[in-house]
This record gives C-alpha cells, structure tokens and sequence, in this order.
C-alpha cells in the first residue's frame, strides 16, 4: 500500500477540502456517511482507494485527512454539514482565536500552542499507513493560519518524516483581486520558510479560475464553492493514479522526479481540459488532440502568467477516461510542432503521461459536463516567474514604507526576517532566469531554428 495523508490548513484549505473529500466520495462510492454504496469484491478495486481511505471494523471508510484551522468556523461548517458523518472528530482540529492574516501569529504565538497537537494527531493517521507515501498539504499563501501555520508545521513534517514525500496544493495571491491587504507579506516569509521543506508545490490563483468559470462555464459571478469544485477536479486528475488503476499510473515520488530539475524550482503550473458546461459540451467533440491542445492555452491555466515568454522543463499529461495511448501519443507529436511551445535544450524530450481508465466524476448540480476524456497538465514552465515579480514588487512597495509590520514584530518575528526571505525570492527569481538561458550560449554554434 502507498498511502497519503491530506493536510487541510486554514480557511482556504479546509474549503479546498471540502470540495475534493466530496468528489472522492462521488468517485469511489462512498456515501456521506462513510459507508460504501456498492459492496466492492474485486481485490484491485478495494486496494486501490485504501491510499486515501482506510475502513473501520465497523465496514465504515474515515478519510486520511486532517482538517486544521485557527479558528472554529470554517470547520463548524464541516461538523454541522453533509459530511460530518465522515471525518473522525479528532480529524478537525480548530484553536480559539485565529490567526487574522498574521503570519507572525500563525508561525510563533497561535500556531506554537496548537501544533503539537496537529502533529499528534497526523502520527495517529501515519500508524494506520503500512507504506505512507507522503502527505498532500492544501494551504493558501495569504491568510495567517495558511502561511504561517503551514510553513511551522512542514518545517516539523521535515523533521519527523525526513524521506516523505510533501506535495502542496497552495493559494497564490491573485494578480488583481485580493481578501487581504498584506497577502504580499504573508506569501514571501511562507514560500522562503517552505522552500526547503517542500519537494513539489502546485499553485492555484483564484484570479485565473474566476476567468475560467466566467469564460468556461458562464457563471456570472463565480463563489467559493465554483472555484473549489474546480480545484477538486484538478486535485482529483493528480491522485487519480493513486486511488485508481491505469495503462501508465503515476504515484507522488514520479512526480518529484519528472517535474522538478532542480530542489528549489518545484512550482509546476497546472492546466485543466476541458473545463466546459452540460449546455456547450453536447456541441463539442473534445477529442484527446483537442483537449491536449487545450492544456497550452493561457486561458486554461491555474495561475495568471503566459506561458509564451517562458520555455518548458517538463510537461506532465495525465490523461484520464476513454483515451488510448496512440491518440496521446499523436496529440504530443502534433504539440511538438508547434512553434510556439519551446522546451528548454537540456531538456529535448520533456513530456510524462499518465493515463487511467476512471473517466472524470461531476458533482451533482455542479457546474462541470459530464466528458467522457478529461486531461490534467502539470508544467514546470519558467514562465511562472512571471508571477514571483509579480509578487516581490507588491511586497517591495509596502516594505519600503515598513507598512504593517509592526503586527509581525509585536508578535514575535524579527524585522530582519522580512529582508532576508525578500532576498531569498530574489534569488528564486534569478535560479528561473538562469535556467532559461542556459539554452542561449549554444545557439551561436547553430542557427536557432534547427533546435525544435
């Protein structure tokens, strides 16, 4: 068995959870309740979905998931609503007070009482795991509990579990819309105090899939739950792998290894197709070419930056439902020609599929068409440097004026840490840079346009 353990932290986190706990359900049978609608008497089958689910000796299936937040609303939610039949009590976990956008008060003064418990809890659920894989860690980068408390609590995951993998699903502060002020803050001190205890994180910017689901699936004005039923998609296509069987299965350690060239760029972009409502899919063919071609379009990205100005590492498909091998394989052929796609030279192969018979699971009522063929795309793309400048110019303007961080300070954090993790993104941004123009020093040697 190769088993994951979900980690939901803070408001974004818990509400991404939701959503995806609720898909898996859908997806594997399981009602509300735990208990599984059909009786599953295939080995393969059983096996399978025990990496995110272990059963009970009452028959009943708990979710390998721990619900965490500073504070108790978001997870009241949990224990009033549909699903609290599902958790295990002490699965959600909440403090008293939250952390009120405060990464200080996440990392040093709230956070501090609260993780040892957290930690307790998920060594409970790693006892239950014959072979733990590694853990799933859903977080946002701008609130308090999502920065602070994650970045306090991988930090101890590194320590307790060295070799595991840890893989975070993560908010990213969208370029225009934003529910804080000091989101700049928060993500720069969380993404340097991370670097070094996260092997592979995937970024989602509520921006881009509000665009989406306004473009995609004419939802006027998109919520919460529409962004995260989307995200739950995403998230699904990624374990799928994990919880099912497939002509090329992809576990968590693949991931690592195609993805990330080098430790510290490991922000894969991800792309999903089709993203497309019950009323246009009935007029749309969606074929595996069109739907790979879909991946590559700017419009389909989880996080705002264009692709066209960067130049891929390694491109992940991971394919799912009705779809045979030649057909990826044509498809990635038809890609390759494209001009407008460029790898970098030290990289000429560059593509990873995946591909797993479950078609995609819709939610009842949601927004999403039932498609027969769904494909997720995960690229490591220089191009998302685009979106760290983005980042360290807003929390250059707010840094040079020293605006707020008198609430960092009075609450336990040293000013010097500001420059210091500001230096470190520094950094990231130029390891992107270099990365791209390794490729430029060869081609005086031969003219350009034989490379691709």
């Amino acid at each position: 068995m190769r088993e994951c353990i979900s980690i939901h932290l803070g408001q974004a986190g818990v509400q991404m959870g939701n959503s995806c706990w609720e898909l898996y359900c859908l997806e594997h049978d399981i009602a509300p309740n735990g208990q599984v609608k059909v009786a599953k008497t295939e080995v393969g089958v059983d096996a399978a979905f025990n990496t995110f689910f272990f059963e009970t000796s009452s028959g009943k299936h708990v979710p390998r998931a721990i619900l965490v937040d500073l504070e108790p609303t978001v997870i009241d939610e949990i224990r009033q609503g549909e699903y609290r039949d599902l958790f295990h009590p002490e699965q959600l976990v909440t403090g008293k007070e939250d952390a009120a956008n405060n990464y200080a008060r996440g990392h040093y003064t709230i956070g501090k009482d609260i993780v040892d418990i957290v930690l307790n809890r998920i060594r409970k659920l790693a006892d239950q795991c014959t072979g733990l894989q590694g853990f799933l860690i859903f977080h946002s980068f701008g609130g308090g509990t999502g920065s602070g408390f994650t970045s306090l609590l991988m930090e101890r995951l590194s320590v307790d579990y060295g070799k595991r993998s840890k893989l975070e699903f993560a908010i990213y502060p969208a370029p225009q819309v934003s529910t804080a002020v000091v989101e700049p803050y928060n993500a720069v001190l969380t993404t340097h105090t991370t670097l070094e205890h996260s092997d592979c994180a995937f970024m989602v910017d509520n921006e881009a899939i509000y665009d989406i689901c306004r473009r995609n699936l004419d939802i006027e004005r998109p919520n919460y739950t529409n962004l995260n039923r989307l995200i739950g998609q995403v998230v699904s296509s990624i374990t799928a792998s994990l919880r099912f069987e497939g002509a090329l299965n992809v576990d968590l350690t693949e991931f690592q290894t195609n993805l990330v060239p080098y430790p510290r760029i490991h922000f894969p972009l991800a792309t999903y197709a089709p993203v497309v409502s019950s009323e246009k899919a009935y007029h749309e063919q969606l074929s595996v070419s069109e739907i790979t071609n879909a991946c590559f379009e700017a419009a389909n990205q989880l996080v705002k930056c264009d692709p066209r100005r960067g130049k891929y590492m390694a491109c992940c498909l991971l394919y799912r439902g009705d779809v045979v091998p030649k057909d990826v394989n044509t498809a990635i052929a038809s890609v390759k020609t494209r001009r407008n796609i460029q790898f970098v030279d030290w990289c000429p192969t560059g593509f990873k599929v995946g591909v797993n018979y479950q078609p995609p699971t819709v939610v009842p009522g949601g927004d999403l068409a039932k498609v027969p063929r769904a494909v997720c795309m995960l690229t490591n793309t220089t191009a998302i440097a685009e979106a760290w400048g983005r980042l360290d110019h807003k929390f250059d303007l707010m840094y040079a004026k020293r605006a707020f961080v008198h609430w960092y300070v009075g609450e336990g954090m040293e000013e010097g840490e500001f420059a210091e993790a500001r230096e470190d993104l520094a950094i990231l941004e130029k390891d992107y840079e270099e990365v791209a123009t390794d490729s430029v020093e060869n081609e005086d040697d031969n003219n350009p346009d034989e490379q691709y």
